[in-house]
């Protein structure tokens, strides 16, 4: 097969149509799928198409078998991927100061990185349904490099903003790996493998909040970038020679892909659903992390900068405990265990509102909440990847767009939160948040068994 998505060879066999989507001619038309054209690779078998002239033609590329190093690996570059929104964060300080810029103007760092994401989750992630992955995901960490690269020569504030929102645009590559990660794995261990993999993004938020300010403080913040290049350039090389072969699985016009996403969001309830706890879940997660800030640099603690950073280890805890939820969902209990997250969501926030009096109670909160959150986010992924396997990245591409809506809700109401109650404030809007979530579900699996 070739990238662009076309017919197998002739002769090649033709796996059988999958019931549900045989079952659905209407909304195979919605999502670039004519009836009739669309097969699902089994696993080790490869696809072909009725119909080799047609441009809406489905191909799912033979199922490839992952190895334990190569989930690391994907695991290690996404986690990298993702950590490069979040260098500037610890560093806006020292980049106003050196620039000589107000705090105002040093905010807007933050933003423009977070604005370049945003549009390459919308613009790029759903070519991953229709570009050959091998090659797509080290071409975006090239231009990653090269933007890092331009971020630590940046004269001044112009070329830093710029430069900011190309490591935006460019660091995708991380939710291009994770829906790729799905699509190689089998039935019976998905859930496992997108599990480590989202693990790993999650795992790169919290190290790049950490590393950043240390490096800085040795340093100085241009470093970062520069080390963050040379990461993503080696990250590339590695990825090149060892990626799977991975022909695009469908072949639409560019604008006919976008509108998909949106026929996804409207047809698929499992997806809907999905992107409501990951918008509830990414605004508590924001939520905590940016008020405690906010506590921790106050009276009693008054921890300096660093210190701070150094409570993302105990995150980091939970989201290494929380990669076994993907295990729940290939063993069929992925429903029941997101019930069981948000009551585990709950009780965290409570624990961590006794965290103004004693750090210990703070710590069991974060390693807690932590849990919750990341296997709440792995459960939903896992979920999501098993409603299409032509669209993995669409439907990614919705669900993580949801995410940064949440984020950037949880962004603006942590500090409304604080000056109107302080951390009782925060703690008790964490877990109202989570206790909507939980209703959520209990409505919903409620209404299934009927």
């Amino acid at each position: 097969m070739d990238d662009s998505g076309t017919s197998a060879a002739a002769g090649e066999p033709a796996t059988a149509p999958d019931p549900a989507a045989a079952a659905d001619p209407v909304a195979l038309q919605g999502l670039g799928v004519a009836p009739g054209e669309a097969t699902v690779a089994t696993s080790g078998a490869p696809a072909a198409v009725a119909n080799p002239t047609t441009t809406n033609t489905t191909v799912v590329a033979p199922a490839t078998r992952l190895s334990p190093l190569l989930v690391l690996v994907f695991a290690v570059a996404s986690g990298a991927a993702v950590g490069n929104l979040y260098y500037a964060q610890p560093l806006l300080d020292m980049i106003a100061g050196d620039l000589r810029i107000g705090q105002g103007p040093a905010g807007l760092l933050v933003t423009a990185t977070q604005v370049g994401y945003a549009l390459g989750i919308m613009f790029i992630v759903p070519l991953g349904d229709v570009r050959n992955r091998r090659r797509m995901v080290p071409l975006m960490m090239g231009l990653s490099a090269l933007s890092l690269a331009a971020c630590a020569a940046a004269p001044g504030f112009v070329v830093l903003l710029c430069s900011l929102v190309a490591v935006g645009l460019t660091t995708v590559a991380g939710q291009i790996l994770i829906p790729f990660a799905g699509d190689l794995a089998d039935d019976s261990s998905r859930g496992k493998v997108v599990g480590i993999v989202v693990s790993g993004a999650l795992t790169g938020i919290l190290v790049a909040r950490i590393v950043s300010g240390f490096i800085a403080g040795v340093a100085g913040w241009r470093v970062v970038f520069l080390c963050a290049a040379v990461l993503m350039l080696g990250l590339s090389v590695v990825l090149d020679p060892v990626n799977p072969n991975a022909p695009a699985k469908t072949a639409q016009p560019y604008r006919a892909l976008l509108r998909s996403v949106l026929v996804l969001v409207r047809r698929e309830p499992t997806l809907r659903l999905a992107m409501c706890y990951g918008v509830i879940c990414m605004a508590t997660f924001t939520i905590f992390w940016t008020a405690l800030t906010f506590l921790l640099s106050g009276p009693p603690f008054r921890y300096s900068t660093a210190a701070i950073g150094l409570f993302s280890l105990a995150g980091l805890v939970g989201s290494i405990a929380a990669q076994g939820a993907g295990r729940l969902h290939d063993r069929g209990w992925s429903k029941r265990a997101t019930g069981v997250f948000w009551l585990c969501a709950i009780a965290a926030w409570a624990i961590c509102g006794f965290g103004r009096y004693s750090l210990v109670w703070l710590l069991i909160g974060i390693v807690v909440l932590d849990v919750a959150t990341q296997g709440q986010r792995i459960l939903n992924q896992a979920q999501i990847f098993a409603i299409s396997a032509e669209a993995r990245s669409r439907v990614n591409t919705a669900y993580v767009t949801g995410n940064f809506v949440g984020g950037a809700i949880g962004s603006i109401t942590a500090s409304a939160l604080w000056v109107a109650g302080g951390w009782t404030a925060v703690s008790a809007a964490g877990a109202a948040l989570s206790a909507v979530a939980f209703g959520v579900w209990l409505v919903t699996t409620l209404l299934s068994r009927r």
